[in-house]
């Protein structure tokens, strides 16, 4: 279970995101509705240890990461978390393959690559060089890499916002279906996709945007 506690986050500016307490129960898919700015990836990237909350606390069941050193929220990250980038990170002049590959490096086994590429329908394109797929292909590279360490948490910020929505939906699909038993919570601006899961959180009724002067706190 992930849990966030009374979460601020301050940007220059003196412009704040305060969040209302949220909880993600293993095993549920999450969508996180709004319109750009409204504060769904500052969110996901709190819970991903990629930036620091300026107030409050974010628990992986019992365990408060938000507190870490970056040092062990790196490392909680890569041992529990698939994270999927809105702009992929991929190397382009890299096959499929080598992409994946690249998680060696943090220690991680790739021995589940075929299976986590079959799935997605991407095997016959393994030996390709991203700079010679698809937006959707490469979309579902990306979503291989996060999958293939069996994470018991994936993140996709946006996962479909490169794409279509015919292409898009079949993607977000494979993408449940893979993360089947595991806590996925992804971003969206598209709430054609929302049914598709578990559970929805309209980000315009769970964070607030304000100047600091106008909530009586200081930067």
């Amino acid at each position: 279970m992930i849990r966030t506690e009374r979460l601020v986050k301050r940007f220059d500016g003196d412009t704040a995101i305060r969040y209302k307490d949220l909880t993600f129960e293993a095993g549920q898919s999450y969508v996180l509705l709004g319109a750009s700015g409204c504060g769904k990836s500052t969110l996901l990237n709190m819970l991903a240890g990629v930036i620091t909350p300026s107030e409050g606390h974010v628990y992986f069941d019992d365990r408060e990461v938000s507190s870490m050193p970056q040092r062990e929220k790196d490392r909680f990250r890569i041992e529990k978390i698939g994270y999927i980038f809105q702009d992929f990170k991929l190397i382009e002049e890299m096959t499929a393959e080598d992409n994946i590959n690249v998680l060696k490096l943090e220690g991680v086994k790739t021995d589940r690559m075929d299976e986590v590429l079959d799935a997605l329908g991407i095997l016959g394109k393994k030996k390709k060089k991203v700079s010679k797929l698809s937006g959707g292909e490469r979309q579902r590279v990306a979503i291989a890499r996060a999958f293939v360490k069996a994470p018991d948490i994936i993140l996709a910020d946006e996962p479909t916002g490169n794409l279509n929505y015919e292409i898009g939906s079949s993607v977000v699909r494979q993408m449940l279906d893979i993360a089947r038993g595991k806590t996925l919570i992804a971003v969206t601006h598209d709430d054609r996709l929302a049914p598709l899961f578990d559970h929805v959180i309209d980000m315009n009724a769970v964070a607030s945007s304000h100047a600091e002067s106008e909530v009586g706190g200081d930067a």
